[in-house]
């Protein structure tokens, strides 16, 4: 089975179909061929045009390939359902970029990796497929953590000879792995390129393993920088259209110099194919995360403690500023450097270790690139003016630590309604963050549903939002507690809970007395 992540338009996925269109059966073959070749065509004159095009691809190909590598995994899974004698599709890998995304829309059960083996069969044991790229002849190998996270085994072939490889480290945040084999002899290696200086237009090429065919090469320009994805914060992706399929997971992009520019990691696709639009880590980025698993198998980061938004038009003009730009705090966490330097709610940071924050997701990818313990100047929007400041970095802590951090930090602000099974908590920039929350929706989380109470038949789950209660419109968990008591003060015992979640908004009655 191959590994890729898709993520689709309105955010689901869907089992790939194929389906002709409406033309007679004697004209299909015809019209195939006319399809095909214009699009050969097209994508030939695309690439060939694009600026710094190798004079001979070909050659290019010959001197990169032989350090581009199959990777192959296998997870004991449990076996799944037969959906018209096809394996129902399993667990998307935890630890993915698009893990958050997935559950946002699926629940547990989102799409992923699928089991081969039918009901019955016992654990069955999945072959996962993808791509990775030697980095020096001792024999490292980059790769996606996603191709080879939860693995009993991992193989790496390169032409006619597999190697057992070993993890030496890998870091989900920005889903890159690193591994080693012993080939005992020098292996051919690629080396990393500088990715700040590609621009869109600039030509590319991708090799790697779709579908498990190995060793294919395609080539493409880059269509965009700085791209966002859910689920990855510090990933500031480049946009490629060079075609990337399932298995290209892992697998290196290329400039016509020969240097390694991206880390191919995902799709945006309908369907499940390639439509020309793929995602690669750059390789600045990629480079500093596998030196770090190199040197001790973990990546360590700056780490500031604060909670940020976007600053928009309206809040810029609140605020003075002159234009929406820079990382607005929306809460200083106790005891984090950002509270030693002085920071406060309602700061603007414009400015880090010299660099312009333009947009607020720029910052924890300044952030968490600082290396730890060391001093850095800020540039803050303080009292409609700028103001310097100095703050001295921190260790990112783990996700569990940052999670009961954040606990205590909201504390006042969650709370949970007896006899309805649920526990409530205000919409903060983090909460939007965490469950994929847009900007424009407004009312109270869910955190938590007991699976015994009616509000969990009733289909309620966590990341939904209520958004009124008895018709009344709800933004706070103060607003809802408020209602319920004077409900409960006035003799009702039912209430209604208009719930928005991933099907639309529904009403939902629920038992608070």
């Amino acid at each position: 089975m191959s590994s890729v992540i898709h993520v689709t338009p309105d955010g689901t996925a869907e089992t790939p179909q194929l389906a002709l269109p409406a033309i007679p059966a004697a004209n299909r073959r015809r019209w195939a061929i006319i399809a095909t070749t214009t699009a050969a065509a097209l994508l030939a004159t695309s690439a060939a045009f694009a600026k710094g095009a190798p004079d001979d691809i070909a050659d290019l190909a010959q001197k990169v390939t032989p350090a581009v590598v199959n990777v192959s995994v296998t997870r004991a899974v449990e076996p799944v359902q037969m959906m018209g004698g096809v394996p129902e599709m399993g667990q998307l890998p935890e630890g993915s970029p698009f893990e958050d995304l997935f559950k946002r829309f699926f629940g547990e059960r989102h799409p992923g990796f699928g089991n081969r083996e039918g009901p019955g069969s016992g654990m069955g044991r999945p072959m996962a497929v993808g791509s990775g790229f030697i980095i020096d002849q001792q024999g490292y190998v980059v790769t996606n953590n996603h191709v080879i996270d939860d693995a009993d085994g991992i193989k790496v072939t390169i032409g006619d000879d597999s190697y057992p490889a070993t993890v030496i480290g890998r870091d989900e945040k920005t889903d890159l792995a690193l591994l080693k084999i012993e080939a005992g002899k020098p292996l051919p290696y690629v080396a990393f390129g500088d990715s700040d200086g590609v621009r869109p237009g600039d030509w590319i090429m991708a090799v790697g393993n779709p579908f498990g065919l190995g060793g294919t090469v395609t080539a493409g320009i880059v269509s965009a920088r700085g791209r966002d994805l859910a689920g990855s914060a510090l990933v500031d992706f480049l946009q490629i259209d060079a075609p990337i399929n399932s298995g290209n997971s892992g697998g290196p992009t290329f400039t016509a110099d020969g240097k390694v520019i991206g880390v191919n990691t995902a799709i945006f696709s309908p369907n499940g194919g390639n439509v020309g639009i793929g995602f690669a880590i750059p390789s600045n980025l990629a480079a500093q995360v596998v030196a770090d698993l190199r040197d001790d198998g973990q990546v360590e980061r700056g780490w500031l403690g604060v909670q940020i938004q976007p600053v928009t038009d309206e809040l810029a003009q609140a605020f003075g500023l002159d234009g929406a730009k820079g990382a607005l705090v929306s809460s200083v966490g106790d005891g984090t450097p950002a509270k030693a330097a002085g920071l406060k709610d309602g700061d603007i940071i414009l400015e880090w270790n010299g660099k312009t924050v333009e947009k607020f997701k720029d910052l924890p990818r300044l952030v968490a690139a600082s290396p730890v313990g060391s001093s850095v100047k800020m540039t803050v929007w303080r009292d409609q003016a700028r103001k310097p400041f100095t703050v001295k970095l921190a260790a990112l802590p783990s996700d569990a630590k940052l999670a009961a951090n954040a606990a205590h930090n909201r504390a006042g602000q969650s709370a949970t309604i007896p006899d309805t099974g649920l526990t409530l908590a205000d919409l903060t920039p983090e909460n939007r963050q965490r469950y994929d929350i847009p900007q424009d929706v407004d009312g109270v989380l869910i955190v938590d549903v007991d699976a015994t109470s009616i509000a969990a038949r009733e289909g309620m789950r966590p990341g939904d939002i209520i958004t009124s209660v008895a018709l009344q419109t709800v933004t706070s968990t103060k607003d809802i507690l408020k209602i319920v008591k004077e409900s409960r003060g006035g003799g009702q015992s039912v209430m209604t809970f208009k719930v928005a979640g991933p099907n639309g908004e529904r009403f939902v009655a629920l038992r608070i007395a």
